[in-house]
């Protein structure tokens, strides 16, 4: 399911939509473009595909170089277990640097709060989706 980037809207508070682009598919290398909204503004990223190991492990790193979002799958007593893990990437540092100059650490850290608040409310929707398919 988290690997069918096509579905993502259905279960993050941020991502409204993804597509595959130039026709591609899952495969590592892969890249797709997700819409984001949040109250305060819409944008899109573009994201390359850096683990598609099925069953295991699923990661995208957005825009080549800025974050690293990805999904673990361990068996556990009841089902799977997924994990989900955000990383701000050293190229993503320096994007914020360029872009908000003294104001960077400061929108690094409001972005690191935006995925902690995030990552429980993704992962219960996805439980939902999951137990109901």
């Amino acid at each position: 399911m988290l690997a069918d980037v096509t579905r993502m809207g259905e279960w993050s508070p941020v991502c409204k939509a993804c597509w595959w682009d130039e026709g591609d598919t899952l495969r590592e290398g892969a890249w797709f473009t997700g819409r984001n909204e949040t109250p305060e503004r819409t944008w899109e990223t573009r994201s390359q595909v850096v683990v598609a190991d099925r069953g295991r492990e699923f990661a995208f790193v957005v825009g080549g170089t800025w974050t690293r979002w990805g999904y673990t799958f361990t068996p556990g007593d009841q089902g799977t277990v997924v994990t989900e893990s955000w990383e701000f990437l050293p190229g993503g540092v320096a994007r914020f640097e360029e872009r908000f100059g003294e104001d960077a650490a400061a929108q690094i850290a409001d972005r690191f709060r935006s995925a902690r608040e995030g990552i429980p409310e993704t992962l219960a929707t996805l439980k939902r989706v999951a137990e109901a398919e």
